[in-house]
């Protein structure tokens, strides 16, 4: 395909056809995540390949029992991960820390370039993806799951597998809502404009699903924003998330322990 057909037909993909990825396919897609850029070269991230079917199920339960958890055949979850590094530190006399909340971020922007090369190349090889935000958001019972050491902490990941869908593109706002020059530029009224398109087609597309506008009619919502935090991301959710990463970051050792 060609790169900017593979950028711009992204679509985020729940339904899989029965059908393996072979592992010489599967190697090309993880060989590009390797490639990807990294923080001091120090490439602090690690990614679990995960196909058997029994820990998927169990996966199933901490990713909020997404169907696509246990239909693709398989899940790629991206990990900050400092364990290797400070294995490496001890063996070679050198002092070892990167136990702080700056290694975290660190390692967990290493993973996040790392499993968008590797998204990159599976939309290329005619595979779907779709991001589930449950990876970090139930990092401590993924961790648990995947037997992750002190010093790694999963961050996000993915179903990976041949579509059997074939979903509407998802809206985006537009590059002038998005993209300041020299300096941030705040926003006042343009805000509506931005956000315009977005309102309206998501608004359809909760309309359009009969379970989504009957939760939207019973809750008396009159606009997308409101289905955003009253619905999606509640400020209680996001509270109760929040304190299980800063708490799975202390047993982890992310957080400055002494």
């Amino acid at each position: 395909m060609e790169f900017n057909d593979v950028i711009h037909g992204h679509r985020s993909i729940r339904e899989y056809e029965d059908r393996e990825v072979s592992q010489e396919l599967l190697d090309q897609i993880l060989d590009t995540g390797i490639r990807a850029s990294s923080s001091g070269n120090m490439q602090s991230y690690s990614i679990v390949v995960t196909k058997d079917e029994e820990l998927k199920k169990k996966l199933y339960t901490a990713h909020m029992e997404q169907s696509m958890v246990v239909d693709a055949p398989i899940l790629l979850t991206f990990c900050a991960d400092f364990n290797r590094m400070r294995k490496w530190l001890s063996l070679n006399d050198a002092p070892v820390h990167f136990d702080n909340f700056m290694s975290f971020m660190i390692g967990a922007i290493d993973a996040t370039l790392a499993a968008q090369n590797c998204a990159l190349a599976a939309e290329n090889a005619g595979l779907g993806i779709c991001y589930m935000g449950s990876t970090l958001a139930n990092c401590d019972q993924i961790g648990k799951l995947l037997n992750l050491p002190p010093n790694v902490v999963p961050v996000v990941g993915y179903s990976l597998g041949y579509p059997a869908e074939n979903p509407a593109q998802r809206d985006r706002l537009p590059k002038h809502g998005i993209v300041h020059y020299d300096q941030y530029r705040d926003y006042s009224e343009e805000i509506l404009e931005i956000y315009k398109e977005r309102d309206e087609k998501g608004w359809k597309r909760y309309m359009d699903i009969p379970k989504l506008k009957e939760m939207t009619e019973r809750l008396g919502l009159k606009n997308l924003a409101q289905i955003y935090t009253i619905t999606k991301y509640t400020k209680e959710s996001h509270h109760e998330f929040s304190q299980t990463v800063l708490n799975y970051l202390k047993i982890q050792n992310f957080m400055n322990n002494e």
